[in-house]
């Protein structure tokens, strides 16, 4: 669902759970995953996600979709430690091609340290498959969208270019091997990158999925009450973006939707051609983590990563304006 639209349905319902009420929730709706406090020393983080397959093999789908869900419990500081499966399968679909994607999604909860415990699955005439997921916390060291200060510099932790690689596959524009390095980068958990920005001392992250690099950047913005400054030619990006964000036909309909709603609080330096700001906007699957960064902690930060054979790229810095410059 698109953010406008998701926006509208959520609005009366804000109003039902009061936060004064409700000491014990330390993040929710407006975060990447809800925080809910158990004690002094530990809190749990709930997230769940599921959609369509967006690549062919059943067992790369399976592992993608878990490794999608999963990035919720990172992005707010915590480790996973429970999951349960979510699928909807067709009744004239083979068996086979479930088990598979069941495979793939439990060695990657195993990967991740976690325990995957069971689930629900429905019939439905479209496939779907992800994760409900439980991760644990220490309740005063929760990351949160909110928190960036001026100066601090951003870091992303994966190249973008995730949904217009999948969507030239369903649209036949590749084969499977032109997306094999998008499928690798959706596959690789953001559990180390985690673990390296929790040692910097990270008070603010996000992880970059449909909403788009410039919609979860905008969100953490607007929540540390801060600007955002972002560099193109900065960005990392996938092999063979470029040239299908050129050619036009790869972006998938969520570009559109993300940009009808977030471009007004953005702000494009004349360099930055059509095809690169659509491309910001384009919605990623499984993407890499966005850290706001103190720069006293980058050099180290930056040390670890390549030690620990993880990306990281600098890619801009908090201003102490509003929205967001792309120059």
């Amino acid at each position: 669902m698109g953010p406008e639209a998701l926006a509208q349905v959520l609005q009366p319902l804000r109003g039902m759970f009061p936060p004064d009420r409700h000491p014990e929730l330390l993040a929710g709706s407006a975060d990447d995953a809800a925080v809910y406090r158990l004690g002094e020393d530990c809190a749990i983080i709930h997230t769940a996600d599921f959609f369509p397959p967006v690549v062919d093999d059943p067992y790369d789908f399976g592992a993608v979709a878990a490794a999608n869900a999963m990035s919720d419990v990172y992005a707010m500081g915590g480790e996973v430690r429970l999951a349960l499966n979510l699928c909807c399968f067709p009744e004239d679909l083979p068996l086979a091609i479930l088990h598979e994607i069941l495979r793939g999604g439990a060695e990657k909860v195993a990967e991740a340290g976690g325990l995957l415990a069971g689930g629900h699955t429905v019939s439905d005439p479209e496939l779907k498959y992800g994760l409900a997921v439980i991760g644990l916390a220490h309740p005063g060291r929760i990351w949160t969208k909110g928190g960036a200060l001026p100066g601090e510099r951003l870091v992303l932790t994966k190249p973008l270019g995730t949904g217009l690689a999948t969507t030239a596959l369903k649209r036949k524009l590749v084969g499977e091997r032109g997306v094999a390095a998008c499928v690798a980068s959706m596959k690789r958990l953001n559990a180390r990158a985690a673990a390296l920005l929790r040692e910097a001392g990270v008070r603010a992250c996000t992880d970059v999925t449909g909403f788009s690099l410039l919609g979860h950047a905008l969100e953490m913005a607007e929540a540390g009450g801060v600007g955002f400054r972002v560099a193109w030619d900065r960005l990392p990006l996938l092999d063979g973006t470029r040239q299908l964000a050129d050619g036009g036909r790869s972006f998938p309909g969520g570009t559109d939707r993300n940009r009808a709603y977030f471009e007004p609080r953005v702000r494009f330096d004349r360099g930055v051609g059509e095809a690169e700001r659509r491309t910001l906007f384009t919605p990623e699957t499984s993407g890499g983590l966005l850290a706001a960064v103190s720069p006293d902690r980058l050099a180290g930060l930056l040390a670890g990563f390549q030690r620990e054979g993880e990306g990281a790229w600098v890619i801009g810095e908090v201003t102490s304006g509003s929205g967001i410059e792309v120059a």
